[in-house]
């Protein structure tokens, strides 16, 4: 499932993710607080899309993932009335705290379709992190392994630290 990716000198924190197959990046816009990237398939747009892979670095936020999520299920329930969400699993990976969850909307008030959508949140010790793959259409078991197969290969490394060191020959998107 990873592909378009590149070897890179990785220095300090990063975020590891990769391009789905399949993908294009379709927007990229960065301010001094933060950075968004989003990613659809190559035939769609991020105006046009049945899924969508959206990367956030927020550079000065600092909160747990637990509490992003918590903001997080607000901010929904205000696009989306009747919207709930369900922890999939809280904890630290390569000693970060993490959580991943899944949030569902019947019915998004700007589009007016639903939108299925796992969040991956990763509080750094330079940014925080958040990767949410949203999907217009009921996953199946297929597509949901797919996905949590590709968040669970999401994470931060620090070249700084080594009980956080990222993995030799890692790789990184080009942006």
């Amino acid at each position: 499932m990873m592909a378009s990716t590149t070897v890179a000198c990785l220095e300090n924190e990063n975020l590891l993710i990769a391009m789905p197959d399949g993908f294009k990046m379709d927007f990229q816009e960065a301010t001094k607080d933060m950075r968004i990237s989003e990613m659809v398939p190559i035939s769609q747009s991020v105006n046009n899309w049945t899924e969508m892979v959206t990367v956030q670095v927020f550079y000065a936020l600092n909160v747990l993932p637990e509490q992003f999520k918590t903001r997080n299920d607000k901010e929904g329930k205000r696009f989306c009335p009747g919207s709930w969400s369900q922890s999939i699993t809280n904890g630290k990976e390569n000693g970060y705290p993490t959580a991943v969850w899944y949030q569902s909307c019947s019915r998004n008030k700007a589009t007016g379709k639903p939108e299925f959508t796992w969040f991956k949140a990763i509080q750094g010790n330079d940014s925080f992190y958040v990767v949410q793959v949203a999907l217009k259409a009921e996953p199946s078991e297929q597509v949901i392994t797919r996905w949590m197969d590709y968040l669970r290969s999401v994470q931060v490394c620090d070249t700084r630290l080594p009980d956080r060191a990222c993995p030799s020959g890692a790789i990184t998107p080009q942006p």
